[in-house]
């Protein structure tokens, strides 16, 4: 039964990727699937679950060949990290962005932690995906459709943006490359992350470059955004897994308590005492 809600929520992903061919399977899509089971929440154990049992499909559609057997080989591997992503706390972002001193890896770093996007979706940007004018980004499900999302830029994810984008090669469709490729890779995504953190020395503290999004959840939702515009913001399909992945923090529970008993205790609602 697991096996096969696996593939049924791989083969929804990679649909809404706008591809389907299965012999075009990549190893992106194989990390989009990673990165989609962790928005969900799901616990590490049951993530890696998920993509053994996708790995299983894979094996099968190499025996009829479907796919070509180099997609069971080592560089197709996916590596799950050991924990959940985690917020980061506020001395902890200053801290990263005090290290990041790379044009690129600042603007799409920053972008992330204040978009809330996916890191699939913001390497898989064009530059007719940003309006800089009017601070929007536009987001595609898939390649074949229209469907999709905003999102809003702040003013320093603005300034980020506008600094890669006068060093950027103007040749290149992808707003973030790599050296020699058209767009930058999953891989090397998440190893520029890796490397800033270590230079900030806050290695120990669990982050991911997921954690960026989980950031951006927490901190909007701590300062008084509504869940279902939160929801929007971030992709999801309902209130209660955007519940689950954002947190309030302790301080704004307290807030929240207290303005909410005052109104009461004022008379401000039915059935005060």
């Amino acid at each position: 039964m697991g096996s096969l809600k696996s593939i049924e929520l791989f083969l929804a992903l990679y649909a809404s990727r706008g591809k389907s061919l299965l012999e075009d399977t990549t190893r992106d899509d194989l990390e989009a699937f990673v990165e989609s089971e962790q928005d969900r929440g799901l616990k590490i154990t049951s993530v890696r679950a998920r993509l053994k049992y996708l790995f299983g499909f894979l094996r099968f559609l190499v025996e009829q060949e479907v796919i070509p057997e180099r997609m069971l080989g080592l560089k197709i591997r996916i590596k799950v990290p050991d924990m959940l992503p985690r917020a980061m706390n506020p001395d902890d972002v200053r801290k990263l962005f005090s290290v990041i001193d790379h044009t690129r890896d600042r603007a799409l770093i920053l972008m992330l932690l204040r978009t809330g996007m996916r890191i699939g979706e913001a390497l898989a940007l064009i530059m007719n995906d940003i309006d800089i004018a009017e601070r929007k980004i536009y987001i595609f499900e898939g390649k074949k459709n229209g469907l999709g999302r905003v999102v809003y830029l702040s003013a320093d994810a603005v300034f980020a943006l506008k600094r890669w984008f006068a060093r950027r090669d103007e040749k290149k469709v992808a707003v973030f490359y790599g050296r020699g490729y058209q767009t930058l890779a999953y891989s090397s995504a998440r190893a520029l992350f890796t490397k800033y953190i270590g230079k900030a020395r806050l290695e120990r503290k669990g982050y991911t470059i997921h954690s960026l999004r989980h950031t951006f959840a927490s901190e909007l939702l701590n300062a008084g955004m509504r869940l279902e515009c939160l929801q929007q913001l971030l992709g999801h399909h309902n209130t209660e897994m955007t519940r689950r992945y954002a947190r309030l923090t302790d301080i704004t529970r307290e807030e929240e308590y207290f303005r909410a008993i005052t109104m009461v205790e004022g008379g401000g609602i039915d059935g005060h005492c």
